[in-house]
């Protein structure tokens, strides 16, 4: 994939309504997001032989690490902490459809506690709270197709 055809490619996903788009192959990682997170940029070199000369090409990519605004889920203004998706997918608040939730607004909950399962292509991902807290809001319903990075819980830390 030549620099032209990147171009090309985001100015496609920049005219659909998409917030995050990841393509990965062997030569090139892309990953674009619209929402407010900082972006830290690092060079990659990538040298491809050209198949129609002899002579190699050296082709810059930038490869793009996402920072979240709050740091990486750190507390919000209101000191609550924000548990974000980690991929997108389905939300399902419990195991299964004849299980109650893992949580519920006012639980106490411990680190490393299931609080939720997203499904991504068939995986099941349990998504694990990162601090003791108590649940002030679950921002999901069940079943309901989630975006990378989108806030998924609010917890008050204690």
């Amino acid at each position: 994939m030549n620099i032209n055809e990147v171009k090309e490619l985001i100015k496609l996903i920049d005219s659909t309504s998409l917030d995050y788009v990841k393509l990965e192959n062997a030569s090139l990682k892309l990953e674009v997001s619209r929402n407010n997170n900082t972006v830290e940029k690092t060079q990659n070199t990538v040298v491809r032989e050209d198949k129609k000369e002899t002579a190699c090409k050296e082709i810059t990519v930038e490869k793009e690490e996402i920072r979240d605004n709050n740091e990486n889920n750190t507390e919000n203004d209101n000191n609550l902490y924000i548990i974000s998706a980690p991929l997108m997918g389905t939300f399902y608040g419990s195991p299964n459809p004849d299980s109650e939730n893992f949580v519920k607004i006012g639980d106490v909950i411990e680190e490393g506690q299931t609080l939720c399962i997203l499904e991504a292509m068939k995986l099941m991902n349990e998504i694990n709270s990162e601090v003791n807290g108590e649940i002030v809001e679950i921002l999901v319903k069940n079943e309901e197709l989630v975006e990378y990075n989108q806030p998924l819980f609010k917890i008050k830390p204690m």
